[in-house]
């Protein structure tokens, strides 16, 4: 029986990272030993950053909501609160949105909130 040797699912291997690690500065687009670490390292940045984005994003939808409420006299967390006791149901992507967009609709909000809280 003939010997089976590996090289051209290793050549193909190496290339895929290679290919990964194009654009990379010096010879971690180049060598593979050191691509392959380079790869490695940003495919644990990129999952630790599509975590973080999701967090980043709620905390920029908060300060928004937080800014339009003070504006309306109210803060944050009595605003929510306000709206959860008047069975308001909108997520907080909702809320900035309708805050940038349509003050007015805010505004009413706002007072729905209040008047639940009395």
């Amino acid at each position: 029986m003939a010997r089976v040797k590996g090289a051209m699912m290793t050549r193909k291997r190496r290339n895929k990272t290679l290919k990964l690690a194009k654009g990379y500065y010096g010879g971690k687009s180049k060598l593979f030993r050191t691509a392959k670490e380079a790869v490695m390292k940003s495919g644990n940045y990129a999952y630790i950053g599509r975590k973080q984005k999701k967090r980043d994003f709620r905390r920029i939808w908060i300060t928004r909501i937080s800014a339009a409420c003070k504006q309306n006299g109210m803060n944050y967390s009595t605003f929510i609160n306000g709206l959860k006791k008047a069975g308001i149901d909108l997520n907080r992507k909702m809320l900035s949105e309708i805050a940038i967009s349509d003050p007015a609709a805010f505004t009413a909000l706002t007072e729905q909130a209040k008047a639940a809280l009395k």
